[in-house]
């Protein structure tokens, strides 16, 4: 199989990295968090300026009708540089929703203006009660006339206390645990009886818990069927976990990179630390454990569009357990290797250890995952 990119990806991959290479160095991440919004509305506009908040979205959407390898090659340089920006939230979640759920006239309204970068998405998915299994979504969606009214509470919604507005995941039939009576709603940020708290969370980012008090949503805001949303929430799952593990190896990359060249510089006993084989077979181990990770993100990124969702969900599964396991070995190592300096908020390597666990607990940690590996078999055996 060729894994080599295509002209158009190595393009997008040349842009990404020149950006964030002049624009997004460790201080100046730390300058963007500070901002009102808790990132950079200028380096925003240049997503949008580069073309990267078209990728995922169709052509006759206005999108660049590109795919989850295209997502996976921005996402690893967005790990390397811990970018706080919300692309994760906007451009890859809720932006899978709106291609998975909403109609041709929906997405025509509402997809340019993700694209220019004028108006930001955020999926407002789990609750207290769901954890990792997204069907146990328990707030109601009541009809009113044509439309709904939503009443309930989202929480750790990514980015939710500054977007424009959201896709919305409630219960319009059934019980938690069912995974038919979900449907996907589109609500303005200031829509009547919606309330917002932010706060930051320990990666870095910025988080929404958000309260809905019979909030009504018109009939034209309704993103597909009402009562049947679960594929498409299942789809939506599958790639920003995707996504996620290309971030989690442009990390983890860094990590390593990072602290070969600290390992070279650090001296004891007159000499660099690098000297002594232990440190070299550990750096050799750390690497190992990149590139494993690396080649399952890629696993992920080529089944995050498979149609089979058993077939699917195992194969994201199988990629969530290296990438946690991966995760974990380099971030401690990298830590342990750099003494503590590397438990500082002053050094780069902390800020990648955090964003690396926060990655794993992401729809399901490593064991999670590994179990839900087991029960199915194993993986499947398709050429």
């Amino acid at each position: 199989m060729d894994f080599d990119l295509s002209e158009e990806q190595s393009l997008i991959k040349d842009s990404v990295t020149r950006l964030l290479r002049t624009e997004y160095g460790f201080e100046a991440r730390e300058k963007h968090r500070a901002e009102a919004s808790g990132f950079s509305e200028k380096l925003w506009a240049s997503f949008a300026e580069l073309g990267l908040l078209a990728i995922p979205f169709e052509e006759e959407d206005g999108g660049l009708g590109a795919g989850p390898v295209e997502t996976m090659i921005v996402m690893e340089a967005f790990g390397r540089a811990l970018v706080v920006e919300p692309y994760l939230a906007s451009v890859v979640m809720a932006g899978a929703a709106l291609r998975h759920a909403a109609s041709p006239e929906q997405r025509a309204a509402i997809v340019p203006g993700i694209v220019e970068g004028s108006s930001r998405l955020a999926f407002a998915l789990a609750e207290r009660d769901t954890r990792y299994d997204l069907s146990r979504i328990a707030m109601k969606a009541s009809r009113e006339g044509d439309g709904f009214r939503l009443s309930g509470e989202k929480t750790l919604v990514l980015h939710g206390d500054t977007a424009t507005g959201f896709v919305v995941a409630a219960r319009t039939a059934g019980a938690p645990g069912e995974a038919a009576g979900l449907g996907l709603f589109n609500v303005p940020a200031g829509a009547d009886g919606l309330t917002r708290r932010g706060f930051p969370t320990q990666d870095g980012m910025r988080a929404g818990e958000l309260t809905f008090a019979n909030v009504f949503v018109p009939k034209d805001a309704v993103l597909g069927d009402p009562e049947g949303a679960w594929p498409a929430i299942a789809r939506v799952e599958a790639e920003v976990s995707a996504a996620l593990c290309a971030e989690a190896v442009g990390s983890m990359e860094r990590m390593v990179e990072l602290t070969v060249a600290y390992i070279k510089e650090r001296k004891q006993f007159g000499v660099p630390i690098a000297a002594f084989q232990v440190l070299q077979h550990r750096a050799s181990e750390m690497y190992m454990a990149l590139e494993q990770a690396r080649s399952m993100a890629i696993f992920a990124a080529m089944n995050a569009a498979e149609h089979d969702e058993t077939a699917r969900r195992t194969a994201i599964s199988a990629a969530k357990v290296q990438i946690g396991r991966s995760g974990r070995f380099i971030g401690q190592n990298a830590v342990q290797l750099h003494g503590g300096v590397g438990v500082t908020m002053e050094y780069e390597i902390a800020h990648h250890f955090k964003r690396q666990a926060m990655i794993d607990l992401a729809f399901g940690d490593a064991d999670y995952h590994l179990k839900l590996v087991a029960d199915a078999g194993g993986m499947d055996e398709r050429d």
